[in-house]
């Protein structure tokens, strides 16, 4: 997200590139450095590939920290230009000079977003990763090449997350090193943990629920970090299949009082 934050930022200010072509590049500069580092470190699994790509994200913020002349240092860019207008005579003008206009552009590319991953996972690849996630040595056992398939979820990933990235740069204005810090890589672990990891839907509700908690009662909002480990350490010791499981234990509720009726 860093990555394509910057990249989108730096093409836009310095190279006079258009909003929507920066936007492309900052999405595709994500994943091909994902790619890059997918392979030396895909051998790693579960706290260990994790350490490593927080890392790396840190690397990647110290860079844009350090590096002044490019990037601004601590003081970051600022005065970056909203997307281009999107113009169809007669039809459409669509400016991004309101708030309003944005929501709908990001709402629409989630949309998009979440069509492409629900294809992803519905698809012969979505089971050779569910397979992978069950047991990697009992996949590579049958045939499949676990390395490339979690290069590939890597690299998506990290596609849709640069993306994001330039979509923030535009729409904020203004980036700094300190808006990527590390604890929102922890925020969005907690989403999926607290919705549900198994569950397309999970990591979907975790978020919706975690974001607007805080933001509908604002005294909470100094708090969040506490709320969140409270919420998390809740979820992990009673409902370890996270808040998507909630229909399916009232439902067995429900059936196990009639039967006992």
């Amino acid at each position: 997200m860093t990555l394509g934050a910057y990249t989108s930022a730096l093409l836009v200010m310095k190279m006079g590139w258009p909003t929507w072509a920066a936007l492309g590049a900052a999405t595709a500069a994500a994943a091909v450095l994902s790619l890059l580092v997918g392979y030396p470190f895909v051998r790693l699994k579960g706290i260990y590939f994790a350490l490593i790509t927080a890392f790396l994200a840190e690397v990647i913020r110290l860079i844009a920290e350090q590096w002044r002349t490019v990037t601004g240092g601590s003081l970051g860019i600022s005065n970056i230009p909203p997307p281009d207008p999107i113009v169809i005579p007669g039809l459409l003008h669509i400016s991004f000079v309101s708030k309003v206009e944005f929501y709908y552009l990001i709402l629409v590319l989630v949309l998009v977003t979440l069509l492409i991953l629900y294809g992803f996972e519905h698809s012969r690849i979505g089971v050779t990763w569910f397979s992978i996630s069950e047991s990697d040595f009992l996949a590579e056992s049958i045939g499949v090449n676990t390395a490339k398939f979690k290069v590939l979820a890597f690299c998506i990933g990290s596609l849709f997350a640069g993306l994001a990235g330039g979509l923030y740069s535009q729409y904020n204005s203004v980036i700094t090193p300190s808006s990527f810090g590390f604890v929102y890589a922890v925020y969005t672990v907690i989403y999926m943990i607290v919705g549900g990891a198994r569950r397309f839907s999970g990591p979907i509700i975790g978020a919706v629920i975690l974001t607007f908690v805080p933001e509908s009662a604002r005294i909470l909002k100094g708090y969040q970090p506490y709320i969140f480990a409270v919420v998390v350490i809740l979820i992990i010791a009673f409902m370890p299949e996270g808040l998507v499981s909630l229909p399916e234990r009232f439902i067995k509720i429900i059936r196990e009082r009639r039967g006992h009726a």
